[in-house]
């Protein structure tokens, strides 16, 4: 079996190493090569992008090597690459942004295509710019395209799927929910020094509302190690910089490395205003932290309620609130993170994702 992954728009195999992805990203690819898979990227680099072969061997690379203008990469892309997606028994995408490439190279070369998106584009559009905007309707009419015409439909949550089926109810039958996944036996509990009462793991933007989780933890006596960077990080280390070095300003980690920095903290903290279905927490679960999560569309579909994780609000108040609750109930702290260990075992592991994935590409080349 043939499978072509297509890279979100933009995206290169660069980006994901310098955003601490690429060991994230990759790893799935790899487990399905070890089923038989044969795995080709589609990606938006330069010639740059091969100089990670050696990291993903057997993987093929089809990046813009002639250095075109990236809209005229874009256009031909499915000539460009001709000689090689033609081989290719199935098309996926990683995300809906650039779904609408990988659409018309299925439709030239006439493969199947499953459309996967880790997150509900549009909705993501529509927070940012507002429901009435040009580009939500554009996200919009993109999804409508992508997910009528696609093979199967891949969402990560149930709650997506039933957005798309409510939208397009002829796509219902072609819908299948495969969450995200973790590498279990790398994220997992480490026996080292705790040296940090928080965590937060993500990109310093609105949505990740890291301003409200700052002024929570103004009064209070912790430690927070804040990893990621973003367009607000210089704005916010200007504002909270009386927090000294009660906060460490860490940067992208790469996703190798996290588990290490994950296992520093007491508790993980996403007090997000919305998400897709987070791979950071997640992760952080794995590793048998407690969690504390907005409640918010994203989160509150992975955490319930002092079973697996905290819920809290978004505003400062409440965050502090639940700060304070778990860091000061040591035995509440273990059982979370106990519990968060097992939830994810079940639900996450990447095995078991890897499973789902193989029985979806039989049924889309079927």
């Amino acid at each position: 079996m043939r499978l072509t992954l297509f890279f979100t728009r933009g995206v290169s195999l660069q980006t994901w190493v310098e955003r601490g992805m690429f060991q994230r990203e990759v790893a799935i690819y790899q487990r399905l090569q070890q089923q038989g898979v044969e795995v080709s990227f589609v990606t938006y680099g330069n010639r740059r992008d091969y100089e990670y072969t050696s990291r993903i061997p057997g993987i093929k690379i089809l990046c813009n090597h002639w250095n075109l203008p990236q809209k005229l990469y874009q256009r031909w892309l499915h000539l460009l690459h001709g000689s090689w997606l033609w081989r290719s028994d199935v098309f996926k995408t990683n995300q809906t942004a650039g779904a609408d490439i990988a659409l018309r190279c299925g439709k030239f070369w006439r493969k199947p295509l499953v459309a996967r998106c880790g997150y509900m584009w549009s909705e993501f559009v529509a927070k940012k710019h507002g429901v009435d905007s040009p580009a939500h309707h554009q996200a919009q009419a993109l999804e409508s395209e992508v997910f009528s015409a696609a093979r199967r439909v891949v969402v990560t949550t149930p709650m997506m799927a039933t957005d798309i089926a409510q939208r397009l109810p002829d796509t219902a039958s072609r819908s299948i929910v495969i969450p995200n996944y973790v590498e279990t036996e790398r994220f997992q509990s480490l026996n080292r020094e705790r040296d940090f009462d928080l965590v937060f793991v993500g990109r310093l933007v609105s949505q990740k509302n890291v301003a409200a989780l700052l002024e929570a933890i103004d009064p209070l006596n912790v430690r927070l190690l804040l990893i990621g960077n973003g367009e607000l990080g210089e704005s916010l280390q200007e504002k909270f910089s009386h927090l000294g070095d009660r906060v460490q300003w860490q940067g992208n980690v790469s996703n190798s490395d996290l588990p290490t920095y994950l296992n520093r903290s007491l508790a993980f903290i996403l007090p997000s205003h919305y998400e897709g279905h987070p791979k950071a927490l997640i992760e952080a679960m794995s590793c048998g932290l407690p969690v504390i999560g907005g409640d918010s569309p994203g989160i509150r579909e992975i955490i319930s309620h002092g079973e697996n994780g905290w819920l809290c609000g978004t505003d400062a108040d409440n965050i502090r609130i639940a700060i304070e609750k778990l860091l000061s109930h040591p035995e509440l702290l273990t059982q979370l993170g106990q519990q968060a260990r097992q939830y994810v075992l079940k639900n996450y592991a990447i095995d078991h994702i890897v499973n789902l994935e193989m029985s979806l590409l039989k049924e889309a080349i079927a």
